[in-house]
């Protein structure tokens, strides 16, 4: 199968994901700035969740283009990625209107955490059907970030029970780890 089938859907899903926690953020009543301050820890989870779901969908990009086949079990790898990505807009919801309060936290890095252990998933599945030596493969060598990320996030969780505030300061800690561009795939893609 061509790989063009799966990023469009891929794009597609993201491009509603990200639409779907635009719209609900609820226009206020009133037209003072201060009545956007209540608005305030909404709108602070939707730009977390907004350059998270950016960071998958460039790191997305950048893998796919790697990919010269799909196979069935990238194909359903991917389709998990997707199903985790897609509870981010009811976790960000949960976590805006309840002012980062510490259960709305942790689920917010356990689909993070779940997010990241399945675009493990899919980056496995596609060195698996394109080989050991692959592009992919010899693009994420030791793949350090990739290995810390999980760390992190379940470190998050856990110290959202002491101070949400501390989960929330590691998931800023692990966006802004992704957030530095990572050229070794393009370097790799473009040497060829």
């Amino acid at each position: 199968m061509n790989k063009g089938r799966l990023e469009a859907f891929s794009d597609g899903v993201l491009a509603i994901i990200i639409t779907i926690m635009v719209l609900e953020i609820k226009v206020p009543h009133g037209e003072a700035f201060s009545d956007l301050s209540p608005l305030l820890p909404i709108f602070l989870s939707y730009i977390l969740s907004f350059i998270y779901l950016g960071i998958y969908w460039n790191n997305h990009h950048h893998m796919m283009q790697t990919v010269t086949q799909v196979t069935g079990s990238v194909l359903w790898a991917n389709l998990h990625l997707l199903f985790w990505l897609s509870l981010v807009p009811f976790a960000t919801g949960w976590m805006g209107e309840n002012h980062f309060s510490a259960m709305p936290m942790a689920l917010y890095g356990l689909i993070l955490l779940m997010a990241a252990i399945a675009y493990f998933i899919l980056q496995h599945q596609i060195i698996k059907s394109q080989g050991k030596n692959s592009l992919l493969a010899k693009a994420i060598g030791k793949d350090k970030k990739g290995k810390l990320s999980p760390i992190m996030y379940g470190a998050a969780i856990a110290s959202c029970w002491i101070s949400p505030w501390i989960g929330g300061v590691i998931y800023i800690l692990v966006a802004l780890m992704w957030l530095i561009p990572d050229s070794r795939i393009e370097r790799l893609v473009n040497a060829d």
